[in-house]
């Protein structure tokens, strides 16, 4: 983990100040980036997001689906949690903080815009972060790779169908062709682009040429989605100056769930016998989110100035600091989790 990566919240903050700054000073900058829009998605965060996400799925290798079989409880642990709990449990965290115990100390024309960026939050698991976080808990790398392939080839399909019923539940209006524009622009396209940039590169330069591909773009990338915060708080400044307790209250229902999905994952895998290696990546993918994702699907539906599109970059703003701290309770606890007696104990053959 690079220490730019190690102290992303810092910079985030800084992205905070700073765009809020400019769209007091240069009001008329932002407005003309909010117009160079077509059919609702707006070109510069187009490309800023498509330099985010299409470094992370170079990373990808579907052929690891091949490997899903080896390490069978852990994965239907994770896909368990990540499609079948996380997004529901985001939801009724929303319906019960934003929607209820926290209602009266926001905007109230933002709530349901507010539970809509939680539920796009949760509706994704992360692609590129958990490698790092895997690597931190001395992971299996297998299982790491064959699960997130296996989680982005579902999202394909699962991402939208997820965010519609939720939307629909929440009685938010869901603009299904803007929703399936974003799965296209945001998954479909990038997923095809990266998979073929890393096949040419693997023929033409094998495992350094795509290992130096990488380390060119990983700067890039990081780059772009602190531009694209800027851009968000450039116009969403007002808002937080009026409020300035909102990132700290859409903070709550995105930190609860963190914890308990991870938790819940970790759990389910010592009682269904996995290794701590293999347990402790899963439980961090069943807690992580596709935060670049996410950002891009709430300003495609929601707009910049949307409450969606700021609970999503809360999102970010936690990300480092709250999956640290769960690699950290994974690593401290892994004595209790090997312990004689315990389920996985007699599997256990310690970190790869």
């Amino acid at each position: 983990m690079s220490t730019f990566e190690r102290y992303l919240t810092v910079w985030v903050g800084l992205c905070i100040v700073a765009g809020v700054a400019l769209g007091h000073l240069l009001p008329g900058l932002f407005h003309a980036i909010a117009a160079a829009e077509i059919a609702r998605v707006n070109l510069p965060v187009a490309v800023l997001i498509w330099l985010m996400i299409i470094p992370m799925l170079l990373r990808i290798d579907f052929a690891a689906l091949a490997e899903v079989r080896r390490h069978w409880r852990g994965i239907g642990v994770t896909l368990f949690v990540n499609w079948a709990v996380k997004p529901f449990s985001m939801a009724a965290l929303g319906w019960l903080f934003i929607g209820w115990l926290f209602r009266p100390y926001l905007p109230a024309d933002q709530i349901d815009s507010y539970i809509a960026g939680l539920i796009l939050l949760a509706a994704a698991p992360c692609t590129a972060m958990v490698f790092v976080w895997s690597n931190l808990t001395r992971g299996e790398p297998h299982f790491t790779l064959s699960q997130v392939a296996l989680n982005d080839a579902i999202m394909v399909v699962a991402f939208a169908p997820i965010v519609g019923l939720l939307l629909g539940l929440s009685a938010i209006v869901v603009p299904w062709a803007t929703l399936a524009l974003s799965v296209a622009l945001y998954i479909v396209v990038p997923v095809i682009l990266a998979q073929l940039i890393r096949a040419a590169l693997l023929r033409s330069g094998g495992e350094a040429a795509l290992a130096g591909l990488l380390a060119r773009l990983q700067p890039l990338s990081l780059a772009a989605l602190l531009a694209t915060l800027v851009l968000l708080f450039g116009f969403q400044g007002d808002e937080i100056l009026r409020q300035p307790l909102v990132i700290a209250l859409l903070a709550v229902p995105i930190l609860i769930q963190v914890y308990f999905n991870a938790g819940f994952a970790y759990l389910l895998n010592r009682l269904a016998g996995e290794r701590h290696c293999v347990a402790g990546p899963s439980a961090l993918i069943g807690a992580s989110n596709f935060f670049e994702l996410a950002v891009a699907a709430a300003i495609s539906l929601f707009g910049f100035r949307s409450g969606a599109a700021l609970a999503t970059v809360v999102g970010v703003l936690i990300e480092v600091p709250v999956m640290l701290s769960v690699v950290w309770i994974v690593n401290r606890s892994r004595g209790w989790y090997e312990e004689s007696g315990s389920p996985s104990a007699s599997r256990s053959t310690g970190a790869p």
